[in-house]
């Protein structure tokens, strides 16, 4: 009877135990690295696959205290697929409520690379269910508002889609993007190939810019990166049109001529060596990738093929005979 009595004891403080570091743990607000987070749970996933997802972004700190709170709940079974924003300071409890509710994010807005700030901007005011705050402030007045250290916005942002909820404000969608830029360049930055000619992560997002606007093959953005730098590297003026057409604003009307290429400004790379002062465009990940990890080459110069690729060539001789090709086809030589 006695060992009767110690077991049942026993068995009482452990369940003692366990519901107190259950009404502990759903409790106890969650602290993410950010004030939101993404998060896309796939359909048909199970317990353990959602749970294990939720620690490696950092959302829980282990998994099986979320499987015990699930299972006790008997509901393993009644987390619905979608995407999610998370707020920090969530308890587990109402994560689980809202996983299980199916409480999906129901707008998003998708920023696409190559797209300046100006149509960033756009998007956002015609987006119905964004909740607009920035539309009357300056491009200055915006970056003070999210946060940020730089002054101009262009290229700061990163492109892709974020899903938020109806109401959230265009200011916060913005900073998310803003955030989310600089997280995947500081890491890229730390990555970098060796010996490039670059004085900052800056520095390389302009690079990364004109990449992207330069590229009309994604397998191409690593030889063109290895062709800019080649020129910073020699002194050779960069030359590209994106550049100058982004230097034009407004009063580019489709058509780049001659005269455009010798009217100087900060941004045209004909008249100005160097890079320009600022990014040109929002680059995506392969673009600053191709930046820090540029191809080994030998050229200097490209000119188009017509149909997206380009021809690169060593040599002036080697490209004056490139261009005689293919600018009968409709190419466009740098």
């Amino acid at each position: 009877m006695r060992i009767l009595k110690a077991l049942f004891l026993l068995l009482v403080l452990l369940v003692a135990s366990f519901c107190a570091w259950m009404a502990y743990f759903v409790t106890t607000p969650l602290h993410f690295p950010t004030q939101t987070v993404e998060f896309e749970l796939r359909a048909g996933s199970s317990l353990r696959t959602v749970s294990q997802q939720l620690v490696d972004q950092n959302i829980l700190k282990e998994p099986w205290s979320f499987i015990l709170l699930v299972r006790a709940m008997h509901m393993a079974g009644g987390i619905k697929a979608g995407n999610y924003l998370l707020e920090s300071g969530q308890t587990p409890y109402e994560l689980f409520i809202t996983l299980s509710n199916g409480n999906v994010t129901q707008d998003s807005i998708t920023f696409i690379e190559g797209w300046t700030f100006a149509q960033m901007r756009q998007a956002l005011n015609q987006h119905e269910s964004v909740r607009h705050l920035t539309m009357a402030y300056t491009d200055e007045e915006i970056m003070r508002n999210i946060g940020a250290t730089d002054a101009l916005p262009e290229g700061l942002f990163f492109p892709d889609t974020y899903y938020f909820s109806r109401g959230m404000s265009d200011q916060d969608i913005l900073k998310r993007a803003y955030v989310a830029m600089q997280n995947r360049l500081q890491a890229a930055w730390v990555q970098r190939a060796p010996g490039l000619p670059y004085a900052s992560p800056y520095e390389a997002l302009i690079m990364a810019s004109i990449v992207e606007k330069e590229t009309g093959k994604a397998s191409e953005r690593p030889i063109i990166a290895g062709v800019f730098l080649n020129r910073l590297r020699i002194g050779m003026r960069l030359q590209t049109d994106p550049t100058v057409i982004y230097g034009m604003g407004e009063t580019f009307d489709g058509n780049l001529r001659k005269r455009d290429l010798l009217r100087d400004t900060p941004f045209n790379t004909y008249t100005r060596a160097g890079l320009p002062p600022t990014p040109i465009a929002m680059p995506g990940m392969a673009a600053i990738t191709a930046a820090l990890h540029p191809a080994k080459t030998d050229a200097i110069y490209f000119v188009g093929k017509g149909d997206g690729s380009h021809q690169f060539s060593r040599t002036l001789s080697e490209h004056n005979r490139a261009v005689v090709r293919y600018q009968l086809k409709g190419g466009n030589a740098r």
